[in-house]
């Protein structure tokens, strides 16, 4: 039996695309206000569209909001109830005092930085940025390896491996990167790790002193990065990129580590040029500084060459090499890996021992199998192909519905494409409105640092179908026109 549910809401007309964020706004600030009490069981969501006169999606739509962010929790079977707020500290209001906070805890996690929630509604047309189309992934080969690997794994004796990474791992890691990026390396060079994330955060273990080491970053970049380095104590400062990458000349003359992705870099996706790469290298060298290459997508490059890897024309041991299987396998496969220089490595194990001590044994043997047969670059040569065909529908349609709204940026590489909002259009209410007709995408205002939010949109390309490109765009495209005619700034 659904619950008594006499909590009043005010929704917009039926018309309107803002029924998802209203119903979303009065349930979440009737759980902060305590209107809503932990424990509290809510309506079906049948119920709750019946209540509110919305659709059904939508009041789906708003619960997978609200649990995402902590709000509710949803139990198969049972139906949703309100989450005890007391026990969730990052959802505390900020005016709360922090006088009764436990004095050991360090202050940057106290108040942490904020992300957007990583699970959203599902759109109809997808343009999310970061994520990988996992349809294509041949999960049937994948599952006959973990078997193997398996059965293999249950005839050796139990115990703990090796925190670098499993060795049969380590060498294909090896091979994959002297074939697919012409870097020199050896499975001793490798370290495995939990995906990018762990490695930035082990790197920072290592690299920084806290309140004395400065970093660097891409401004607009990659948020994650930065909470990392700031978490662990660093002094953190920003550096604007163009279209060559960042401005080697813009750094500080005292920073000790710089981050950046050269390859396409995030979230606008130019190319850092060679000279910009010579450049950085240069600066590296006569700092004495220490340059982290986040090599993220690299895999996919339509039609050009690619760059060389920092790493690979490094000759003075002052690049670490990240790279990670979440793109061109899936997100969910916490593998990726550094390259560490000689004088790092000892300290780069060491911290990945105490941290988590080594990586899953069953997905290593798996991945290094995968690698090992010819799967991972067969579907990569796959995959690329599918993405390349989306990035061709996509420019096309840009260019055939909103060429006078829209300025992509010119690249022929990765899993986004990023383009310039023309005139005075504001990026991030229109991604907001294509929100409420089903149209997922980011603006850049998602990804600054420390400056301003640039005025873009960022089309991702892993999760929309090509057939299903020149309509969103045309959608888009009507959208912008409808709700801002004369370019009129929001």
């Amino acid at each position: 039996m659904d619950p008594i549910f006499e909590l009043s809401l005010i929704m917009p007309t039926r018309d309107s695309r803002k029924l998802l964020r209203a119903l979303h706004h009065q349930l979440r600030t009737a759980i902060v206000s305590g209107r809503l009490q932990p424990g509290l069981r809510l309506p079906a969501t049948r119920k709750l569209a019946a209540l509110t006169g919305v659709s059904r999606n939508t009041a789906v739509a708003a619960y997978e909001l609200l649990q995402s962010q902590g709000y509710i929790s949803i139990r198969p079977g049972a139906g949703a109830f309100v989450t005890d707020q007391d026990s969730q500290p990052m959802r505390r209001s900020p005016s709360v005092s922090d006088s009764n906070t436990d004095s050991r805890i360090v202050s940057f996690w106290r108040n942490p930085p904020s992300l957007p929630a990583p699970f959203q509604p599902p759109y109809r047309f997808d343009f999310r940025i970061g994520l990988s189309d996992q349809s294509s992934f041949p999960f049937q080969v994948w599952q006959r390896l973990l078997v193997r690997s398996q059965r293999s794994l249950s005839k050796t004796p139990t115990s703990y491996a090796d925190p670098q990474g499993q060795p049969t791992l380590r060498k294909m890691i090896a091979s994959h990167v002297s074939t697919t990026r012409a870097v020199a390396v050896q499975e001793h060079d490798i370290v495995v790790t939990g995906g990018t994330q762990q490695a930035l955060d082990l790197l920072a273990r290592i690299l920084v002193t806290a309140g004395q080491t400065t970093v660097a970053f891409e401004d607009p970049g990659y948020r994650p990065a930065h909470i990392a380095f700031a978490a662990a104590g660093a002094k953190v400062v920003t550096v604007p990129v163009d279209k060559n990458g960042i401005i080697v000349e813009k750094i500080p003359p005292g920073t000790h580590i710089i981050y950046v992705t050269p390859s396409h870099q995030f979230p606008l996706g130019c190319v850092m040029s060679v000279a910009r790469r010579i450049a950085l290298l240069n600066f590296a060298r006569l700092h004495g500084a220490v340059i982290i290459e986040d090599d993220y997508d690299s895999e996919f490059r339509y039609k050009s060459s690619p760059h060389d890897a920092l790493q690979s024309i490094d000759h003075n041991g002052s690049v670490f090499y990240l790279g990670t299987f979440s793109k061109s396998l899936f997100p969910s496969l916490r593998i990726g890996f550094v390259l560490a220089p000689p004088w790092a490595r000892h300290a780069l194990v060491a911290a990945k021992r105490f941290s988590d001590w080594h990586s899953p044994i069953l997905e290593q043997e798996t991945l290094a199998t995968f690698i090992a047969e010819g799967h991972l670059a067969r579907h990569i040569r796959k995959m690329r192909k599918i993405y390349g065909e989306r990035r061709t529908a996509l420019t096309k349609a840009i260019a055939s519905h909103c060429s006078d709204l829209l300025e992509p940026i010119s690249v022929d590489c990765g899993l986004h494409l990023t383009a310039w909002v023309k005139g005075n259009l504001m990026a991030s209410t229109i991604a907001a409105q294509a929100e409420e007709i089903g149209i997922g995408l980011y603006s850049l205002a998602r990804y600054p640092i420390a400056g301003k939010g640039q005025n873009g949109l960022a089309f991702g390309l892993g999760m929309i179908r090509a057939e299903q490109i020149d309509e969103a765009i045309n959608s888009l495209a009507g959208l912008m026109r409808q709700s801002f005619p004369n370019g009129a700034k929001l």
